[in-house]
């Protein structure tokens, strides 16, 4: 969980934005509700110096990364940049390739506590990007520094079958993510809709602890502004699509990245990205990925398992109008006697149970509701839970 500079200000980005968004990150909240990383994207890299050393871009950066990192650590947040597995990065910066070993260590010795490692500019064939983030996955560990790494090569090699022998702790499984529902024609303008129900779907058996698919950051927050927004024609979504992004990005046990302006959030954006309930769902210990257990024209019914016996339910509406939408226990395969939450509006329900058990609700376009189910007393709960 945490922050990344790319969504919102891709190349417009110096060392003032980067301290004023750690005082953020501290002032709304949100890192004591577990945003805690605070990623530099492209660009702030500054060419290399006499050995070979990546360096800070001397007008952006003026003080250094490392000074950077330690203003980061001092408010109890932690420093990511990031790099590619080529010559040159996406915006053609200094990238890493032939130099993992250095890099990795000048990571390090920068205090980074995350790398994003993407892929542009690279070999399309899988066998190279195989040896070329195996090769930086090495590198960090060598360094002995607890470094998270981040496959960024979009999906295309399906990094869910081999990037955590390559060293890596979670992997994108999609281009790249647009402040828009539908998304665009453009290999770069995937919608949420697309990338949460489409491209994660039989994705979960590859995800648990240590190991997670990266759906790509967030959007919740960005109304049409910024770097994946209105600079691409898209207007942003409305509140009811950014609260199901972020319900169901929770559903996937998805890395929580704010790409958005923390240090001007509104009051709904903050209230969305800030609910704890959702958050233990994405975060919960068993470390299990939601996946869809039944659709019916355009409402579809989710589940994930969590600890010691409570399950999520998540009831999504991707139609166009407002729609009703129930999950039987026969829909979830459990039962027993279950004590009923609803996520969104912090509410309990009771205790639901018997042969014609469910949770229902009245859904908005593009809108949904999530519910945690706890097992009462001393029920058996029979949960259902592939692979």
């Amino acid at each position: 969980m945490g922050w990344s500079s790319w969504n919102t200000f891709a190349h417009h980005i110096d060392e003032a934005v980067i301290r004023e968004t750690a005082d953020a990150l501290v002032a709304t909240g949100l890192r004591d509700l577990g945003y805690r990383y605070l990623n530099i994207d492209d660009h702030y890299q500054g060419g290399r110096d006499a050995d070979g050393r990546i360096t800070h871009h001397p007008e952006r950066f003026p003080g250094g990364i490392r000074a950077l990192a330690d203003y980061v650590h001092e408010r109890g947040l932690k420093f990511g940049l990031y790099s590619d597995a080529a010559e040159r990065t996406c915006g053609g910066e200094v990238a890493s390739y032939g130099n993992e070993d250095l890099d990795a260590q000048t990571f390090a010795d920068w205090q980074i506590d995350y790398l994003k490692y993407d892929y542009c500019h690279a070999p399309e064939d899988r066998g190279a990007a195989v040896r070329r983030y195996t090769a930086m996955g090495r590198a960090l560990r060598a360094t002995g520094r607890d470094i998270v790494f981040n496959v960024c090569e979009w999906g295309g090699r399906q990094p869910w079958e081999w990037a955590a022998q390559a060293g890596a702790h979670m992997w994108r499984t999609t281009g790249d993510i647009c402040d828009s529902w539908q998304g665009g024609s453009g290999v770069y303008e995937h919608g949420i809709e697309e990338i949460g129900f489409e491209l994660q779907r039989g994705l979960e058996r590859h995800a648990g602890p240590g190991r997670w698919n990266d759906p790509d950051m967030l959007v919740v927050g960005m109304r049409g502004r910024g770097n994946v927004a209105g600079s691409m024609g898209f207007a942003g979504c409305t509140d009811d699509e950014y609260r199901t992004h972020f319900a169901l990005w929770c559903m996937l046990a998805a890395p929580l990245i704010i790409g958005a302006d923390v240090r001007s959030l509104d009051d709904v954006s903050l209230e969305i990205l800030s609910n704890d309930e959702l958050i233990a769902v994405d975060q919960d210990g068993l470390g299990r990925q939601g996946r869809r257990v039944a659709t019916r024209d355009g409402l579809e019914i989710w589940l994930k398992p969590l600890l010691f016996g409570d399950v999520a339910v998540g009831l999504f509406n991707r139609r166009d109008a407002e729609a009703s939408a129930t999950a039987s226990w026969a829909d979830l395969d459990i039962t027993g006697q279950y004590v009923v939450r609803d996520l969104s509006t912090h509410k309990d329900l009771g205790v639901r149970g018997g042969s014609s058990a469910s949770v229902d609700a009245d859904l908005p376009p593009h809108g949904c509701a999530v519910f945690r189910l706890t097992p009462q007393g001393d029920a058996e709960a029979a949960v259902h839970r592939p692979g």
